[in-house]
């Protein structure tokens, strides 16, 4: 039979075992002795052949607790003892009176009776305490199955708790089956809609009756549930797969459409260049600033599949940093002499900025896209850029600040303008400047940015109120082991 996980306490009388034989009979003795003293006191109020009816109350609660053949003995002890002690002559087993052979049948009719029914009510009970088990172990198994993430995590709770219930040492639940180890050890295959879903593996064969409501009840729900988790995670695998599949496609429009627009931009301008510079009526001035034209758009052509290259090997699992010791002061300069009109802008490093472990190169591209959005979104105003370390040497942060005068980030688009190919209002780099400004970006310096910081262990985010400009924070982790000498190059210009 399956344990119950609770015990839970059973009637006084309907238990669901009766006590051995030997003490039901011990019990029958005891009950009847009893009777038989205290009919005495009560004869000096009734005739002796009216307390009969005592002995029918042992009767009855004897033949409740232990059952029918025990009954049967209390129902004989008690017509016995009545005849030998109270109805007269007392001191013999005569029978004088018809009436006291009504009342010996009368007790025995009474035990019969009363011990069926018992029986019957102890049955039903104990089927209904079976049913319940089985209720609580389905709505455990349902709770295991169910409510987690992945049906394999919850196989073996699931198996443990069915050998609980079982009695046995222990159970598996197999979607796999491995080839079975022989001995003891019994299998059942579980089916969901027609095929065959998985094994459930028992260390030995239960007892028979065990085995018949493991088939006939357990087995069916199992089934049931098991096959609903099955469902359901595919269900979550299909989602999940539907998702990326839009984010996709989502993905290579905007691709599309950063290739369309922002490639063909510089090539018509290179194209246009080229042409005009074949024209022999050109002065040196003219041709001299088509040359420029073209050396500028290249450069931007270039800027632009770089940051190409760089998404797709973020988003590819492709760009893992080469950490070494490296300066940040001679990263971020030397990412300022990729940015135009630079020379003139506020830096502020710290003298004794430590050394740091990581990829140079991915951070260099990462200041190198940010200091570019800001310069972009400057309204031509000097950009800032602040470096200093917090928190000490040893587990501290190195934080980076980038600040323009631009119109600033509206609050929503905060986090969105670090999404590749975003692009807010005002279409700049990253979607991230008020509507009506005029300037244009690919949507892809900011996500580049995210993804080299990140994969150094650091992060980025932007502070900025609407009209007042834009912060950038890049926080970088020191390492704990850091050197004490300071990472400022000799003679580097603040």
């Amino acid at each position: 039979m399956l344990r119950p996980m609770v015990r839970r306490s059973s009637s006084l009388l309907l238990r669901e075992t009766r006590p051995p034989l030997a003490v039901g009979l011990l019990a029958a003795a005891v009950a009847v002795a009893l009777t038989t003293l205290a009919i005495y006191p009560l004869r000096t109020v009734m005739p002796a052949v009216s307390t009969g009816v005592v002995y029918l109350l042992a009767v009855l609660l004897v033949s409740t607790w232990f059952g029918v053949w025990v009954g049967l003995a209390s129902a004989v002890g008690s017509a016995v003892a009545f005849n030998w002690f109270h109805l007269p002559p007392t001191g013999r087993l005569t029978i004088s009176n018809p009436e006291n052979v009504v009342a010996l049948c009368v007790f025995l009719l009474a035990a019969v009776i009363v011990s069926s029914l018992a029986e019957l009510a102890r049955a039903r009970a104990s089927e209904a305490e079976q049913r319940r088990r089985e209720a609580d172990l389905a709505a455990e198994l349902a709770r295991l199955l169910l409510t987690g993430p992945d049906a394999r995590d919850a196989l073996a709770p699931a198996a443990q708790r069915l050998a609980e219930a079982l009695e046995l040492p222990a159970a598996a639940i197999e979607l796999e089956p491995a080839a079975p180890t022989g001995g003891e050890e019994m299998c059942v295959p579980l089916h969901a809609a027609g095929r065959r879903i998985a094994l459930l593996r028992l260390a030995r064969r239960p007892s028979e009756q065990a085995l018949a409501q493991l088939l006939e009840r357990v087995v069916p729900s199992l089934e049931a549930l098991l096959g609903a988790a099955l469902a359901r995670d595919e269900l979550q695998r299909e989602v999940v797969e539907t998702q990326a599949l839009r984010r996709s496609d989502d993905i290579k429009t905007a691709l599309l459409r950063a290739v369309s627009h922002d490639l063909r931009s510089p090539l018509t301008a290179i194209a246009a260049a080229g042409e005009a510079l074949a024209s022999p009526r050109l002065t040196e001035a003219e041709r001299e600033e088509l040359a420029a034209a073209v050396v500028g758009e290249s450069s931007r052509l270039s800027r632009l599949v770089d940051k190409l290259l760089d998404l797709s090997r973020l988003q590819g699992g492709a760009a893992a940093p080469r950490a070494e010791w490296c300066s940040v002061e001679e990263v971020l300069r030397a990412a300022m002499e990729e940015v135009p009109h630079a020379a003139g802008w506020s830096v502020a490093i710290d003298p004794d900025l430590p050394l740091i472990r990581a990829d140079a190169a991915q951070l260099e591209r990462a200041f190198a896209n940010l200091l570019e959005n800001a310069a972009r979104h400057g309204a031509e105003h000097p950009v800032a850029v602040r470096a200093r370390a917090v928190g000490g040497r040893a587990g501290g942060r190195l934080l980076v600040r980038v600040v323009d005068r631009g119109p600033g980030i509206r609050a929503p688009e905060r986090e969105r303008i670090f999404e590749p190919f975003y692009r807010g209002g005002g279409g700049g780099i990253g979607g991230n400047r008020s509507p009506g400004e005029g300037h244009t970006g690919s949507g892809l310096g900011l996500a580049v940015v995210r993804g080299f910081v990140e994969a150094n262990g650091g992060r980025v985010w932007a502070e900025s109120l609407p009209g007042q400009g834009a912060t950038f924070v890049v926080e970088l982790p020191l390492a704990q082991d850091v050197a004490s000498t300071p990472a400022r190059a000799a003679g580097g210009a603040r």
